[in-house]
């Protein structure tokens, strides 16, 4: 065997050439304008498909936005209340301070009204009602620790804690207001210099 390349048979006949030259370049022709119509349409598949993923995107982006406001709202909102809660606590705590300074000058001056049988009737009366009214302060204050332990157990139900909080405050503000006029009687009866 020897290699022997093969020849190519070419015609002669220029009009046979000239078809065959014709019908490669419309071949190509039509094999350009395919590749040409297929890369439009993935082109336009591309550019669907980046609108899109744009779209969806921004959805995103908008969703996430309005959560972040949301949530930023929210947590205002709770910072305030919880404010309001420690100005609360201070209150009722300087007002605990106060009732134990008008327990304490109670017991000076029932121990100079020892001599008057009638008035010392009068303050056992009063002291049996602050003993009452100390009893509902500390059901009271029973029931704020109830819904402290709410709220950090269930923070959804925040709001509904924090309408009690305020119920169980007004409470107790009317109680010591309560608790405050035995111990206002009781200095406009003896008044001290």
């Amino acid at each position: 065997m020897t290699d022997e390349i093969p020849e190519i048979k070419t015609s002669n006949d220029e009009q046979i050439l000239h078809q065959q030259f014709v019908r490669a370049v419309s071949s190509f022709e039509g094999i350009i304008l395919s590749q040409i119509e297929m890369k439009n349409i993935l082109a336009a598949r591309l550019n669907h498909s980046i609108q899109a993923g744009l779209i969806i995107l921004g959805l995103i982006a908008i969703s996430i936005l309005i959560l972040l406001l949301t949530l930023s709202t929210q947590v205002n909102k709770i910072s305030s209340i919880v404010n309001d809660m420690n100005t609360n606590f201070t209150l009722v705590s300087e007002q605990m301070h106060r009732i134990q300074g008008h327990i304490a000058s109670m017991e000076k001056r029932v121990s100079l009204l020892g001599d008057i049988e009638q008035q010392t009737t009068v303050m056992d009366h009063e002291m049996n009602r602050i003993v009452e009214d100390m009893k509902t302060m500390t059901s009271t204050i029973n029931g704020i620790s109830t819904n402290v332990n709410g709220v950090r157990n269930n923070v959804s139900n925040i709001s509904v804690t924090m309408d009690r909080m305020d119920f169980e405050v007004n409470r107790m503000s009317y109680d010591i207001d309560r608790m405050s006029k035995p111990a206002r009687r009781m200095d406009d009866m003896f008044p001290f210099p």
